[in-house]
């Protein structure tokens, strides 16, 4: 298979979310048949559900040869390994890992949609996606700058410059 370039975004808002996403990143990193091309800043936004805490928010790009449905096994493995408990729809969660693009595809199966079907209305996926694709043009012709035109911000704030300073020993 070739290497396909995917968009995963990772959220938590639960047991230290700067760490959850510093340890998905390095799992992500580890993943077989893939390497990790680019990180995004760090952000934080509201929750989409009232009394939530803040959302911890990246994006990065990976290059993979793995199969969509089979990465998203693995990213629901990393999900589980770091204490992910799907109790509510948009519940508050140690860790949230999204495809939201896989290279120019689209896919909609049982299991995943592909781009995520929420991506267009969301600050904190499309700002991060914008900062490490600027130039990106999804797979129904849009452009990142068009989307973000229309897009909330949910108090979208930047916390880091890149998450890849995460993953740099202290």
């Amino acid at each position: 298979m070739n290497e396909i370039t995917v968009y995963i975004g990772l959220g938590s808002n639960l047991q230290n979310p700067v760490g959850q996403i510093k340890q998905a990143i390095l799992a992500l990193s580890k993943l077989p048949q893939t390497t990790l091309v680019k990180t995004s800043s760090l952000y934080t936004s509201d929750s989409l559900l009232a009394g939530q805490p803040r959302y911890t928010n990246a994006i990065v790009s990976i290059s993979s040869q793995l199969a969509a449905e089979t990465l998203l096994d693995l990213l629901q493995q990393i999900e589980h390994n770091q204490g992910r408990q799907r109790t509510q729809h948009w519940g508050a969660r140690t860790l949230d890992l999204d495809i939201i693009l896989y290279g120019n595809q689209q896919i909609n199966t049982p299991r995943l949609t592909v781009p995520h079907s929420q991506m267009e209305q969301r600050s904190f996926v499309l700002i991060p996606l914008a900062e490490i694709a600027p130039d990106l043009i999804l797979p129904n012709g849009r452009t990142i700058t068009s989307l973000l035109a229309h897009c909330p911000s949910l108090n979208l704030r930047k916390l880091t410059e890149s998450a890849t300073t995460l993953l740099e020993p202290n």
